[in-house]
């Protein structure tokens, strides 16, 4: 298979570990307002959507979510996410794969900037090398599972669809690429990845095996 001459990678769960104090976040925040899951139901049922769809979701389902809690949310995030999150195991080697190859490589988030310039800009080094490549769906017309981002982010980078690789690990994500006519490999370095495949992507189970999956 051919090498890609784009790989647009999420970042929550993909670049940093950050999804585990979100998911615990966005639980305590639904229960506390009447919508009472299990950590694997949000993580399975919201998790990889923009916030402003986590709340219609969760209103639909009975969440008595008050005007302005998408802002609010935000807010206690970037507080708890400000207390540092990990990089995901194998993402500077991968990153170093491709630049070796001479391979660019961009960030698709349905996240804020504000976030990622937390999450990301506690990792000088990895921010440094990500500057002018990071795309929010904040500012398109609407967020994964649409792939106007991964559209956008080929875009700017000057990549037709087809000559890009997304590597997402959420199925809002996955959709996503797929819908952009992108290459989609399904991160999960938990389990099989049957979410995902389900979809149509493929599994990628750890960053150290980016490389044999794109052939560098």
């Amino acid at each position: 298979m051919k090498q890609p001459k784009l790989v647009i990678f999420d970042c929550d769960g993909v670049l940093v570990d950050s999804e585990p104090p979100t998911l615990e976040l966005l639980r305590d925040e639904l229960e506390h307002h009447g919508l009472k899951l299990t950590m694997a139901q949000v993580d399975a049922d919201y998790m990889g959507v923009a916030m402003a769809d986590i709340a219609k979701k969760a209103r639909a389902n009975g969440a008595a979510l008050p005007d302005g809690w998408v802002d609010e949310i935000y807010a206690k995030m970037f507080e708890k996410l400000k207390k540092g999150v990990p990089l995901i195991a194998g993402i500077e080697s991968a990153l170093d794969a491709l630049d070796a190859a001479g391979i660019p490589y961009a960030v698709g988030s349905n996240g804020p900037m504000e976030k990622m310039d937390i999450t990301l800009g506690a990792h000088p080094a990895l921010f440094e090398r990500l500057k002018g490549r990071i795309f929010s769906a904040h500012d398109c017309k609407a967020g994964k599972p649409d792939p106007e981002l991964f559209l956008k982010a080929a875009a700017v980078m000057g990549v037709e669809p087809k000559d890009c690789v997304v590597v997402d690990d959420s199925v809002a994500g996955a959709t996503a690429g797929l819908r952009a006519g992108m290459r989609t490999l399904g991160f999960d370095p938990h389990g099989e990845g049957a979410h995902l495949k389900t979809i149509g992507a493929e599994h990628l189970a750890h960053m150290n095996d980016l490389s044999l999956f794109l052939n560098l």
